[in-house]
């Protein structure tokens, strides 16, 4: 075939060899491309210069970390690129740069030009395999992604151990972090981050020549990923903080960031960037990859069939005081998005100030604040309250003014939802009242508190067995340990034990009367750790008017702990044990994260 002539008059293939490619391709009705790669072992590279010798044009082989042209692909959508066979990958000083299968034939039917009036072009051409790499890079089916590994972390490493023989001092950081394997490499651990579904990086140097740690947190724990060399340390932080505009030169004083990945690879989500002076002259660095996406619907959250309609309940309500609280990723700002998504309407008007916006939804109105120019939650709060809401979300109620606010905006006819970082929902209670809190103004605002935890999810390779007595009695003092103190378990303990396990066993059992506990195992799937994703817990306290008069005498946390509890509260722990039983999760995470 004449296009591939260029590989027999370099000796890549011979003549005999390219009629036999031919025949295979059409008796078996594949591409011709296709079966000189998989089965005479030609090179991608080595057809795209036959190609490029064919139609006097540029080969243009496949970039793993090669960016968008947003500009000249937004009105290109995917089905017409692959259909037409050319994609526009690059806007140069020369004119625009087009990728094709075919160059000769898109430059005659002058579709190109028609489109692009305006630009001087220039073609370029790949292989079959290399242009779909480069629409799915472009595209974000994933598969993109996955093509970098074929850059391979270990070659990115071994290209870098090549210069760590070099005395560390000789270095210059600035030159060393624009060069191109690492930042290469700097991108392939935020796409692997992000691919594995990680939270956070976590990048720790050492002291001498001990290498960089760099280590994912995945399903609330951390993980080694890979080993950096000493000599590329410096030269690795500074690559990130460059790409999140943070003074290079200052390193002995904590900086935080935010970096738009998309301006460095095709991948659209951003991180949050914190760096931190530690021994030895050295800086660390964590970086949270905010999550984006939809906000998850309410009844997918796992929330219990009670909580679920309570909190439907409360927040149903035209107007009042609803708070999410639990430590620093504990989900807290998903499950509020969630809430909004249930509310969000076009008859109603939401507004939302948030730090950082990490998930959007259409129709709410986001604000991001920002502490250096003036924009904090109480300046926002007041903004809002001229600004005709029927639902005001503040991402942390942190101080006593923006509380104060919140409260005011609640009595005036508004819904107000907020986070708090507190252990449980009496403890919020007293928080809010030690902030200065008037009493009776709170408690007639006050509609309810969510605390919230998430402990690691059962992976699916969990291993079944039939629950012993002595585990169902295990799992039942843990489960009334906190109702001990409630005057109907008083009364009765023993029947009180028997009505829950009778429940249990009408909701959770079988026919013979067993019930189905399972333990963790571990495959390749979850890393042999057993576990998989994360699954939330809930103790969903309303305010009652029985709190109400708690919160009105400044009562005791144990006081309205009781009361909460007695008015039908179901404790983090319990809620943990229902999950326990219907094989989400195991004990060992609910008591892991159901701590007193």
């Amino acid at each position: 075939m004449i296009i591939y002539d260029h590989l027999i008059s370099t000796a890549t293939i011979s003549a005999a060899e390219l009629e036999q490619a031919v025949r295979y391709a059409r008796e078996k009705a594949c591409d011709l491309e296709e079966v000189l790669i998989d089965y005479f072992q030609i090179k991608p590279a080595q057809i795209g210069e036959a190609l490029a010798y064919y139609f006097q044009v540029r080969y243009e082989p496949y970039r793993a970390d090669r960016i968008k042209p947003f500009e000249v692909l937004k009105n290109l959508k995917r089905d017409f690129v692959e259909s037409s066979q050319w994609l526009p990958i690059d806007e140069t000083k020369e004119g625009l740069v087009i990728l094709a299968l075919d160059p000769e034939r898109i430059k005659a039917l002058r579709i190109v030009n028609q489109i692009f009036p305006k630009h001087t072009i220039i073609y370029t051409v790949c292989t079959q395999r290399e242009f779909k790499a480069t629409v799915d890079l472009f595209y974000g089916s994933g598969k993109g992604i996955a093509l970098e590994d074929s850059s391979n972390i270990d070659e990115m490493l071994s290209k870098l151990e090549e210069d760590e023989e070099e005395p560390l001092e000789e270095i210059d950081e600035a030159s060393a972090a624009s060069e191109n394997e690492l930042v290469k490499l700097v991108n392939k651990i935020i796409m692997d981050a992000y691919r594995m579904g990680a939270s956070d990086i976590h990048i720790e140097p050492y002291p001498g020549k001990e290498k960089t740690k760099i280590r994912f947190r995945k399903d609330g724990s951390l993980m080694p990923y890979i080993e950096i060399p000493a000599s590329h340390r410096n030269a690795l932080v500074t690559r990130i903080k460059i790409m999140c505009d943070l003074d290079i030169a200052e390193k002995r004083k904590p900086q935080d960031g935010k970096i738009k990945f998309r301006r460095f690879a095709p991948l659209d989500i951003e991180l949050r960037v914190a760096t931190l002076p530690s021994a030895g002259g050295l800086e660390d660095v964590v970086m949270r990859i905010l999550s984006a996406g939809e906000p998850i619907p309410l009844e997918k959250m796992n929330f219990t069939v009670r909580n679920l309609q309570e909190l439907k309940s409360i927040i149903s309500k035209p107007y009042g005081l609803f708070f999410v609280c639990g430590p620093t990723g504990s989900g807290k700002t998903t499950t509020l998005h969630s809430i909004l998504k249930h509310l969000n309407t076009p008859a109603t008007k939401i507004w939302t100030a948030e730090d950082p916006v990490e998930i959007t939804q259409r129709g709410l109105r986001q604000v991001q604040i920002n502490v250096k120019a003036g924009l904090t939650f109480a300046t926002v709060m007041k903004s809002f309250l001229r600004a005709d809401p029927d639902i005001i979300m503040v991402g942390e109620m942190r101080d006593r003014e923006t509380t104060s606010l919140g409260i005011e905006a609640s009595l005036t006819g508004h819904l107000v939802m907020a986070t708090l970082h507190t252990n449980s929902a009496p403890e919020s209670v007293i928080r809010l009242l030690d902030m200065g809190m008037d009493p009776f103004n709170f408690s007639d605002a006050l509609l309810g508190i969510l605390a919230q935890r998430l402990a690691k999810r059962l992976c699916p390779c969990k291993k079944p067995h039939t629950a012993s007595r002595e585990e169902i009695g295990m799992l039942l003092m843990e489960y009334c340990e906190e109702l001990k103190h409630i005057e109907h378990f008083k009364a009765n303990p023993e029947a009180a034990y028997q009505q829950i396990e009778a429940r249990w066993l009408r909701e959770y059992g079988n026919e013979h009367q067993q019930i189905t506990l399972y333990e963790a195992v571990g495959c390749d799937h979850c890393n042999g750790t057993g576990y998989s994703g994360r699954v939330a817990l809930h103790e969903l306290l309303t305010a009652t008017d029985a709190l109400k008069k708690n919160i009105q005498e400044h009562a005791r946390v144990a006081d309205m702990f009781v009361t909460a509890l007695t008015d039908g509260m179901g404790t983090l722990k319990q809620d943990g044990i229902d999950k326990v039983l219907q094989g989400i999760t195991d004990i060992h995470q609910v008591r892991a994260v159901c701590i007193k």
